[in-house]
């Protein structure tokens, strides 16, 4: 079914990639979707790439959103529990479900991720700050990454506020994927 050519049912707000900006995709546009990870999907279309939220599957219709939950939810199995007391290891693992539109590989197997610092709050909970980069400077998908980064860490119940900088020195090279992802990338 994904596999196919998918009509929008409807039209559908969606971010161009690796621009970043902000547009519509009108209804009975033709998608079809490279990738569904970490809760988004990229489409191509005539127009060129597109990153579209989960909260405008519908507009893929009943039977692609259908599917699209369904890899989600067994991406969301793997998930170990997160209710238990505050750890940077949660704060790694929901970075692992951040991911560049472009590459099928997270943000933290792809070395973006350059630093990650905790520090207990007053109330008991803890403010996290990030350091990453991206792979180009010029890619306009740098603040959508960042504040997904941010909203997922920040869904986590041990954290108060997180904030997630974009830095640019070291550069990023491709030494610094992981093997993992180097694996995914098929570079080994």
């Amino acid at each position: 079914m994904l596999e196919d050519t998918i009509y929008l049912e409807n039209d559908c707000p969606a971010t161009l990639i690796p621009a970043g900006d902000q547009i519509t995709l009108e209804k009975d546009s033709p998608v079809s979707v490279n990738q569904a990870l970490g809760g988004s999907v990229t489409v191509t279309t005539p127009k060129g790439l597109f990153r579209i939220d989960r909260s405008h599957w519908a507009a893929l219709g009943a039977d692609a959103q259908a599917e699209l939950e369904k890899e989600l939810a067994a991406q969301e199995a793997a998930k170990p529990a997160m209710d238990g007391p505050f750890s940077e290891e949660q704060v790694w693992y929901v970075l692992k479900s951040c991911f560049d539109p472009e590459i099928p590989v997270n943000i933290v197997d792809l070395g973006l991720i350059y630093s990650l610092s905790t520090k207990p709050t007053e109330n008991g909970k803890h403010e996290v700050d990030v350091q990453m980069t991206l792979t180009a400077q010029g890619c306009g998908m740098g603040p959508t990454i960042a504040a997904d980064a941010k909203d997922r860490i920040e869904s986590l119940p041990g954290v108060e506020f997180a904030s997630v900088n974009i830095v640019w020195d070291p550069p990023w090279s491709p030494k610094m994927i992981s093997e993992e992802g180097k694996q995914k990338l098929g570079l080994v």
